[in-house]
C-alpha cells in the first residue's frame, strides 16, 4: 500500500513492515524524526480493522511524538510502534520476543515503550532481546501515573486560563476513558476535591470509579453532552470530530488521549465556539518524560522539573492562542516545530 503519498505521511524518516510468522507477529515500526535524539515512542496492541487502519494509526502517533518531545524539551525524536493483534487473545511471549527483534534490528534508532495493551511485564520480555525499550521494572516502570500527574497539571493551567483559578475544587469533570490513565487521574482528581463523571466501554471500570471515587456514571455516548466544566478524553483518539464537536457542553478540553482531534481543522472549529483546547501532547507528556528519564540519564528531581512545565508551556500556548486568534493546537505545532526543525537547519 502507498506509504510516501499516504495522508498522515509528513516527512517520515523510516517506516518499517515486521513479520515474524511462525511468531505470530505482524507490526509497523514508523520513525518520525531524529533530529534531537533517537525516536521513542511506545509499541501499541490492537485489533485494527486492516493494514490501512494500522498505517494510519502509526503514523499520526509517530509524528506526535516529535512533537511531544520537542515540546517538552526532550533531547529525543519520534517514532511509534503498532503490533496488529489482540492483546486479550492474541499476545504470547513468541510474538513480544519477534517484535524485540524487530527493535534490535534498528539498532537504536528506534525506542519502544509501553502503550494501549502492552504492559510493564511485556516490556521485561522485550527487554531479554533488545536494550532499546523503556519502561521496564528495572527502570521507569509504568508511565500512567505520570502522565495522569502531567494531565492534573494541564488541567490546572487551563482552569487558571479559562476560569482565574487553577484550584478544582467544586469543579465537575468529565472523564472519557477508565484505563491505566483515567483511573490515576481519578484519584489526582479527587484528591484535588474535583467532582467526577465517568464513562468507559467497560462497565467493571466505571463500576470501579464509582466506588473508589464516588463519581458520577454515564453511558459513553452521553459524556459529550455532560454537563462539565472540563471534558477529559482518556481513551483513543478522533474523539472531536464533525459528528461530536456540536454536542460538547464543557468549555474547555484538556485529556490525556493521543490525536484528540480527528482532522488539525477541528482547533479551529473549537477556537470559533470559545473552546479551550489543551492540545493532546502537550498535557500528556508525564508518560513521555518519565520513559525518557532512563534513556537520558535524568534523575528523578530532573523529570519531576520538566513535569511541572507542563503548566507554563500551556499557559503561554493559551496566551499565544488569545492574541493571535490562532487555535491552539496550531500555535503547539510552531513552538514545536520552532525546536526540532532548528537543528536540521544547523
Amino acid at each position: 500500500m502507498p506509504v510516501f503519498g499516504h495522508a498522515e505521511f509528513h516527512d517520515h524518516e523510516q517506516v518499517v513492515y515486521c513479520r515474524d510468522a511462525a511468531a505470530g507477529l505482524s507490526a509497523i515500526i514508523a520513525i518520525h524524526n531524529t533530529n534531537l535524539g533517537p525516536a521513542l515512542g511506545g509499541c501499541r496492541m490492537w485489533p485494527y480493522a486492516d493494514e490501512a487502519a494500522a498505517l494510519d494509526d502509526v503514523l499520526r502517533l509517530s509524528r506526535g511524538m516529535t512533537y511531544k518531545a520537542a515540546i517538552a524539551d526532550l533531547a529525543l525524536g519520534g517514532g511509534k510502534a503498532v503490533v496488529l493483534a489482540d492483546s486479550k487473545r492474541d499476545k504470547t511471549e513468541a510474538l513480544l520476543r519477534a517484535f524485540g527483534r524487530a527493535v534490535e534490528r534498528l539498532g537504536g534508532r528506534y525506542i519502544t515503550a509501553e502503550d494501549v495493551g502492552t504492559t510493564v511485564p511485556d516490556m521485561d520480555i522485550i527487554r531479554q532481546v533488545t536494550r532499546h525499550v523503556s519502561g521496564t521494572t528495572s527502570d521507569a516502570g509504568n508511565p500512567s501515573p505520570s502522565t495522569a500527574h502531567g494531565v492534573l497539571i494541564g488541567m490546572q493551567a487551563a482552569a487558571a486560563h479559562a476560569f482565574g483559578s487553577d484550584d478544582l475544587t467544586g469543579r465537575r469533570i468529565a472523564i472519557q476513558g477508565l484505563g491505566g490513565v483515567g483511573h490515576a487521574l481519578c484519584r489526582y482528581l479527587k484528591e484535588a476535591r474535583a467532582r467526577l463523571i465517568v464513562t468507559d466501554v467497560s462497565t467493571a471500570a466505571i463500576d470501579r470509579a464509582v466506588r473508589d471515587f464516588g463519581a458520577e456514571a454515564v453511558a459513553p455516548e452521553t459524556i459529550y453532552e455532560a454537563e462539565a466544566d472540563i471534558f477529559a478524553p482518556c481513551a483513543l483518539g478522533g474523539v472531536i470530530n464533525d459528528k461530536t464537536l456540536p454536542r460538547l457542553k464543557a468549555p474547555v478540553i484538556a485529556g490525556s488521549a493521543n490525536n484528540q482531534l480527528a482532522e488539525d481543522r477541528h482547533g479551529r472549529a473549537l477556537l470559533e465556539r470559545g473552546i479551550l483546547y489543551a492540545p493532546d501532547y502537550v498535557i500528556n507528556a508525564g508518560g513521555l518524560i518519565d520513559v525518557a528519564r532512563p534513556v537520558m540519564g535524568m534523575d528523578i528531581e530532573a523529570a519531576r522539573v520538566k513535569l511541572r512545565k507542563i503548566y507554563g508551556t500551556l499557559l503561554d500556548i493559551f496566551r499565544r492562542s488569545a492574541a493571535e486568534r490562532a487555535p491552539t493546537n496550531v500555535i503547539a505545532d510552531r513552538m514545536a516545530e520552532a525546536r526540532f526543525l532548528a537543528v536540521r537547519r544547523t
